[in-house]
């Protein structure tokens, strides 16, 4: 290897070190002794093993001895802090040296596009960065459009995360008024969101569909409920008999909506109606999955999906209870069988005595029960259809023999349909069925 290859390597290498050592300093290259360069700082030593010079080589082999200056940490330190106050300057006279196009020439290009928004646009945007405040979405603007924390939803929120609002999302925003001070729009997605459950409200009222709603409070009207985004109107005469007005609040009620006005924001609901339609299904015998409110020395309050019946102490098993809590709990789902339902009253009486297989199972082992419930449901009814037709068959022949002595209906005191008359015998025969056991 030259000499020259030599000094190339070194400087080569000297490079990838970087850091202290002052690259560009000049390497000595010659094969005179080392000794003049053994007071140098930073001397690295020559190859004194090879016999004159590098190993491999002979004795005219030319020696290499890199010099390397160590720079002072402060005086560079001073040179980058000149350099930036340097380029500040420069920055200040002149910001846009470097730029390969005019503000002219950027205006003019901007001017090919439309971003003409007003308030009231509804436009789509893409979440660029969130933070306590809010949100920067850009909106197609020559400056983001301001999404504040307030305007994201109708509930009081402390991160945009939980409504999945990160980096890249897109929505759909409406722009709700303009900020001349930062010279940008602000956007809501708390309106959209509202004027979406208006058009849903509608719809469920021109479909006489039930919706649910939470109890938010009560005032002597009514009840307050949260429907959505929406705050509905409950008035008392509208509230289903049997709950307690004064402990509702935190409750979900079925609801049917009566009157939809977006303009005046006025939402009036019914409980009533919801539950009328609601009742249809709860026949005597219907197995009906329930969710245990309350707890009562003679019995449980179960929630049926916003009507509540009452699973009596002496109904929930074949087995004497002396305690109802060492059965149930507040919160357990079980499945009950509807033994009667008073209307007018609003009273619902429940058992699960008559789902047992075995006297006794309620206690011993629920999850057989409420396998079961249907199968013994079905039991249950045909026993009541078994002995309401045998008393209509007794009344009618009651009726015929009395037609043989000349006994006139109104002798009796018996309506001449002769259905309607077996009723009250059906009724008796039926009662007999709910107080014995299977």
């Amino acid at each position: 290897m030259g000499a020259a290859a030599v000094a190339t390597t070194t400087t080569a290498a000297a490079a990838q070190l970087g850091g202290g050592i002052g690259i560009g300093k000049p390497l000595v290259v010659g094969s005179s002794s080392s000794s003049s360069f053994a007071g140098r700082r930073g001397f690295l030593g020559s190859n004194r093993k090879a016999a004159g010079g590098f190993p491999g080589g002979g004795k005219n082999a030319a020696r290499v001895h890199c010099v390397v200056a160590f720079a002072d940490p402060r005086s560079r330190n001073l040179d980058i802090k000149e350099e930036i106050e340097r380029r500040w300057e420069a920055l200040q006279e002149n910001p846009l040296e470097g730029v390969p196009f005019t503000v002219e020439e950027f205006e003019e290009a901007l001017s090919k596009y439309e971003f003409d928004h007003t308030v009231g646009d509804v436009v789509k945007g893409t979440v660029f960065v969130t933070d306590k405040l809010g949100a920067l979405v850009d909106i197609g603007g020559k400056s983001m459009a301001f999404l504040p924390m307030d305007l994201a939803s109708v509930f009081k929120l402390k991160d945009l995360r939980v409504m999945g609002l990160f980096s890249g999302v897109q929505e759909q925003f409406e722009v709700v008024r303009e900020d001349e001070e930062n010279s940008r729009f602000i956007v809501s997605l708390r309106e959209m969101h509202i004027k979406l459950s208006w058009e849903r409200l509608k719809q469920i009222q021109a479909e006489d569909a039930i919706c649910k709603g939470v109890v938010v409070s009560s005032n002597r009207g009514g009840l307050s409920l949260q429907i959505e985004c929406l705050k509905a109107f409950l008035p008392f005469s509208q509230l289903a008999g049997g709950l307690n007005q004064e402990n509702l609040t935190g409750r979900e009620l079925p609801v049917k909506v009566l009157e939809v006005d977006e303009e005046q924001k006025r939402l009036v609901v019914s409980h009533r109606k919801a539950l009328a339609e609601n009742q249809a299904t709860l026949g005597i015998g219907s197995v009906v999955v329930g969710t245990v409110q309350t707890i009562k020395p003679y019995g449980a309050f179960i929630d049926l999906g916003g009507l509540t019946g009452l699973l009596h102490v002496s109904q929930i098993s074949h087995d004497r209870i002396t305690t109802v809590e060492n059965v149930l709990s507040p919160g357990d789902k079980l499945k009950v069988m509807v033994l009667s339902h008073d209307k007018d009253r609003g009273r619902i009486s429940l058992s699960t005595k008559k789902l047992e297989p075995t006297p006794g199972d309620m206690l011993r082992n629920p999850s057989l029960v409420y396998e079961k419930a249907d199968e013994m449901a079905m039991t249950f009814r045909q026993r009541v259809a078994q002995a309401e037709a045998a008393a209509r068959a007794e009344d009618l022949q009651f009726q015929q023999g009395a037609g043989r002595f000349g006994l006139s209906a109104d002798i009796l005191g018996v309506e001449e349909d002769l259905p309607a008359a077996a009723e009250p015998a059906a009724e008796e025969a039926a009662a007999d069925i709910l107080s014995t056991p299977l």
